[in-house]
């Protein structure tokens, strides 16, 4: 059995249910109250632990935010590195993007990211987390057997995939939206795999 196949643990799962806990309280009070009326000390109250434990979990008030994002990164990775001999990297990313926007844009995550947009301070955290990704993604594809690119290419794709996530969550039409940018993706991907070799 493998160290990932391995059941979870008591501490493991205790801190887990913590950070859930800290993050569901802060999310409560930042949609009732909104972001900037809600304090540190409140949301460590409200989630019944000490400062000091949430920040244990979480480096800044803007991270409480984004916990549910927190498999984005190995979402999309994966979508590159799991990739099946042959199948297109632009269709995997597309169908990836397209569930995460999914999920955007339904339930309660719609009001966390209207608060997101209303805070300068969430929307400036925003970006950092999507350059991130976009860089983890670009790794992906750059280091990924079979994928002969170069490192301008794989930034271009991961950036303009990243970007197609943005600009899709945002549109009143959001799968029309990230069809049509990745229309250009894939035209941008057969552009920079030919100039591999030309």
């Amino acid at each position: 059995m493998s160290v990932a196949d391995q059941p979870i643990g008591r501490r493991e799962r205790k801190k887990a249910a913590t950070r859930r806990a800290i993050a569901d309280a802060a999310l409560h009070l930042f949609l009732e109250r909104g972001y900037s009326n809600v304090g540190i000390r409140e949301i460590a109250t409200e989630a019944d632990v000490a400062v000091t434990t949430l920040f244990a979990h979480f480096p800044s008030k803007e991270a409480l935010v984004f916990e549910q994002a927190a498999n984005f990164e190995s979402r999309l990775v994966a979508a590159v590195t799991d990739l099946a001999e042959g199948a297109s990297l632009v269709r995997a990313l597309h169908d990836e993007i397209a569930a995460l926007v999914q999920h955007c844009t339904a339930g309660d995550a719609t009001g966390i990211w209207r608060m997101v947009e209303q805070s300068s301070e969430l929307s400036a955290y925003a970006h950092v987390l999507e350059l991130r990704y976009a860089h983890a993604l670009s790794d992906a594809i750059r280091t990924t057997p079979d994928m002969d690119v170069s490192v301008d290419v794989a930034d271009a794709i991961a950036r303009f995939a990243m970007a197609a996530f943005t600009l899709a969550r945002q549109s009143p039409t959001p799968q029309a939206t990230l069809d049509e940018c990745f229309r250009m993706i894939d035209a941008a991907w057969m552009v920079g795999q030919r100039s591999q070799y030309t």
